[in-house]
């Protein structure tokens, strides 16, 4: 068992939008210790969300993207007299914010025959329209909590 928690560490807003946010992305999407090449990517693909949707400002429509897909509960496991079961469990914000960044950059990576920032771009339009891969993820992940709500009493 651990004696403390970890001190969340504050990190850093962005130069170019001075969004804390950003700079989480930024480092979602960085590989090696190579910031600069994951800023380019990141700065690419919010001036993609940015031509996309006009009306609003690039880090508001980024925002708006997370906000579409981030869950608010989560299946976890639970081994109770011999039997596994899949309780949901409420996620804190924080985990929100990051499983959301997660799934975005994951569903990027994983479309093939474009540029990296391409792919991103488009993945934060369709989570800003409701569509693409991370918000199905999260419905999936909703669809399993609301599925296995007769277990929510072994929460833990």
């Amino acid at each position: 068992m651990r004696k403390h928690r970890a001190i969340k560490r504050p990190v850093t807003p962005d130069a170019i939008y001075n969004s804390e946010l950003v700079t989480r992305l930024v480092n979602c999407v960085m590989f090696s210790g190579k910031k600069a090449t994951a800023e380019a990517i990141v700065y690419t693909a919010l001036d993609t969300l940015g031509k996309k949707i006009t009306d609003r400002n690039p880090v508001e429509s980024f925002i708006q993207a997370i906000e579409n897909c981030r869950p608010v509960v989560q299946v976890k496991s639970r081994r109770v007299g011999g039997a596994n079961y899949q309780v949901p469990v409420e996620i804190i914000p924080e985990r929100q914010i990051s499983l959301a960044m997660r799934w975005l950059v994951n569903y990027a990576r994983n479309k093939k025959g474009k540029p990296m920032a391409i792919c991103l771009g488009q993945e934060l339009v369709d989570a800003f329209n409701n569509t693409g891969n991370a918000v199905k993820k999260k419905d999936e992940t909703h669809k399993m909590a609301a599925a296995n709500k007769a277990f929510a009493h072994y929460r833990f």
